[in-house]
């Protein structure tokens, strides 16, 4: 069981070779630096054809790393502003910034996410934006507290629960994931707790 502060869950996410969880607005996240994504495939015995999300503290921080026409880049700002942060990934073109290991099979798109979490987006701000997805084994349901994380992943970085507040409760639904389709159409991947209109 490795719990630690706040401090150092972003100074291990920061130096890399190492898999962290914290709290997000749906599931608690197991996140690594985009570099090392693989980390988290291994971790959770995932198959490389589920591609990772990349959460950042902000959309700002997240537009870098998709590539667009002007015209779509204000199309996607625009969702972003109506539903950000929030239980929402748009999966849209990667630009050359994302790194393959995100995403091995199919590296042209990429998922982005910011999550209204205070928590999420403290360590966000200081790691950058961060390879996230559910932390569970594979095809396995969600693991929804920091005990059940350690006890499953017992070299997973987790917080004190003393570091956010625990009364927070985040839903246990994942985020929606909406697809680019281009012409203005979107596909939705997966429902969850957003229902988006388009």
């Amino acid at each position: 069981m490795v719990q630690v502060s706040i401090d150092k869950l972003i100074d291990a996410a920061i130096a890399g070779n190492q898999v962290v969880s914290f709290p997000t607005d749906t599931v608690p996240a197991l996140a690594a630096r985009p570099d090392q994504a693989e980390l988290i495939f291994q971790t959770k015995q995932r198959s490389q054809d589920k591609p990772l999300i990349l959460m950042g503290a902000t959309p700002d921080a997240l537009w870098p790393y998709v590539k667009g026409t002007v015209e779509e880049l204000l199309i996607w700002q625009n969702i972003a502003q109506q539903y950000w942060p929030g239980a929402l990934t748009l999966v849209l073109p990667a630009s050359a910034k994302v790194s393959v290991a995100m995403n091995p099979l199919d590296p042209s798109t990429i998922g982005i996410r910011v999550p209204n979490c205070a928590i999420a987006q403290q360590i966000l701000a200081r790691t950058g934006p961060m390879a996230t997805t559910s932390a569970n084994l594979s095809g396995q349901p969600p693991l929804l507290t920091m005990a059940e994380i350690n006890t499953q992943f017992p070299n997973v970085l987790t917080l004190f629960s003393s570091e956010f507040d625990t009364t927070i409760t985040a839903s246990t639904i994942p985020s929606t994931v909406a697809k680019w389709q281009g012409n203005g159409q979107w596909e939705i991947l997966r429902q969850g707790c957003i229902e988006l209109c388009f």
